[in-house]
């Protein structure tokens, strides 16, 4: 996974003493019952670790732990394989798939991104630590004021609106969720040990006393509609498992540019809180100069925490059975970056492209928009790069469409149209990159400049 060629190595006995030690404080400063993690990288899961207060009793990363909000991902792949499907669009109403609810106006990506301004927790009692037979209908769930914020305006975490999404998958598919996430996610990642009911071996929730060293078991309930939004049980094996998927996707459950589309912001972070965002059923946050990518969790007796390090092909899952305490997507993030930085991902080899278009090779090189110097670059599958050649500037990734032209990929020119314009001898005049022209030498007399080019050409200033 992860583009990987060559066999993964084992982590240095350095690396894996380094894992340990952050393990051990987390479970001793956190107070945690017991705690798991696991590493993984490019995919395969490479290190796992465990502490717990009972000697000889510690977990392993088959060891099952309820993971919470994590199951909002795992809610959400199933609504992008819909819409993959032609089944539904991100932009429909949710009154088009699921009428009846009250709130149909907020979208389907409104609620997958925590933007449909709905409250964010149910109506009392409090549904975490009270059976799902509490709330036997939708309107249980919202309850008599859903809607606090205007749809589309500001990210307002939302549990209720993922039991909406669930719904909205069992009306959809004619099938429960649960029954639906099984087949469709569960069983081809091979995540044996995921379920919605725990399976031994399990831990057991707890809450510690926050002033004395002693323990409360907690609660744990069915949480019926709300399941959608944190029922899930699972193992640090298998979620390193979900971790390789949500960095590359698989064709057996969502195609990589879904699961990219997933880690893509939906929706400014608030003031403040610059550091983290949320795409569509995916936690986005910036530690350390690291882009990571994953969902934490929580209910009571438990906090669980998955983190997808992209660029560095590594991912870090922490599991513990405390109502509070551990500060697990801390810890996770502090193993990838442990991993990430005492052995670093080694570069493919180069490789030149197995084939060239002359026509494409002849547009390599500068190019001008105005006087700012811009170099293109051709890639693979006959894709380009533009990127500013000193100084800052706008640049993108452009993948080549079947009529000639490029679509950009990201930063200012993402989906925007890149086209060659040709003269009627067919060599190049300029680049059309959204209205803007591209010459090969600045303000190009002999191409088509919007507004001309001045008769009297480049001059110094007259004294």
């Amino acid at each position: 996974m992860w583009g990987m060629t060559s066999p993964i190595e084992e982590l240095l006995p350095g690396t894996r003493r380094a894992l340990l030690h952050r393990i051990a404080l987390a479970q001793t400063e956190g107070r945690a019952p017991s705690l798991v993690a696991a590493v993984a990288r490019e995919g395969r899961m490479v290190w796992t670790g465990s502490r717990s207060c009972v000697e000889g009793h510690a977990p392993d990363a088959d060891t099952q732990y309820r993971v919470g909000s994590i199951t909002k991902t795992f809610t959400a792949v199933l609504v992008l394989r819909l819409r993959d499907e032609g089944l539904l669009d991100l932009g429909d109403p949710l009154e088009k798939h699921l009428p009846g609810t009250g709130v149909g106006e907020v979208t389907v990506a409104q609620l997958l991104g925590h933007t449909a301004g709905l409250a964010a927790e149910s109506p009392a009692p409090w549904w975490e630590r009270t059976p799902g037979s509490v709330r036997p209908e939708l309107s249980d769930v919202l309850g008599e004021r859903p809607v606090l914020h205007p749809e589309g305006r500001r990210h307002h975490y939302s549990n209720p609106g993922y039991a909406l999404l669930g719904s909205l998958i069992e009306a959809v598919r004619g099938a429960s969720w649960e029954e639906v996430l099984r087949r469709e996610i569960l069983e081809p990642l091979g995540m044996n040990r995921t379920t919605t009911q725990p399976v031994a071996p399990h831990a057991g929730g707890w809450a510690v006393h926050p002033w004395a060293d002693v323990m409360l078991p907690e609660p744990a309930m069915d949480l019926g509609l709300m399941a959608p939004a944190g029922q899930l049980w699972s193992t640090a094996a298998d979620l390193c498992r979900f971790a390789g998927f949500l960095a590359e996707g698989d064709v057996k459950v969502l195609s990589q540019e879904s699961v990219r589309e997933m880690r893509t912001p939906s929706a400014p972070p608030e003031a403040g809180q610059w550091d983290g965002g949320y795409g569509l059923g995916v936690q986005l946050a910036r530690q350390a100069g690291r882009s990571l990518a994953g969902h934490t969790g929580s209910l009571p007796g438990f906090v669980a925490s998955l983190w997808v390090g992209v660029e560095d092909g590594v991912a870090a899952v922490v599991l513990a059975n405390a109502t509070s305490g551990p500060a697990v997507g801390t810890v996770a993030a502090a193993l990838l970056g442990i991993v990430a930085n005492a052995e670093p991902r080694i570069p493919e080899p180069w490789r030149p492209l197995p084939e060239v278009d002359q026509r494409l090779l002849e547009l390599t090189g500068p190019w001008y928009w105005g006087t700012q110097a811009f170099g293109l670059k051709l890639k693979a599958d006959q894709g380009v790069e533009l990127h500013p050649l000193r100084g800052g500037g706008r640049g993108s990734r452009f993948v080549m469409q079947p009529d000639g032209t490029w679509t950009g990929l990201d930063g200012y020119y993402a989906g925007e149209t890149l086209r060659v314009v040709r003269r009627t001898d067919g060599s190049v005049d300029h680049l059309d990159l959204g209205s803007f022209v591209f010459t090969r030498q600045p303000y190009d007399a002999e191409a088509d400049v919007p507004g001309g080019v001045d008769e009297g050409g480049w001059r110094g200033l007259t004294p």
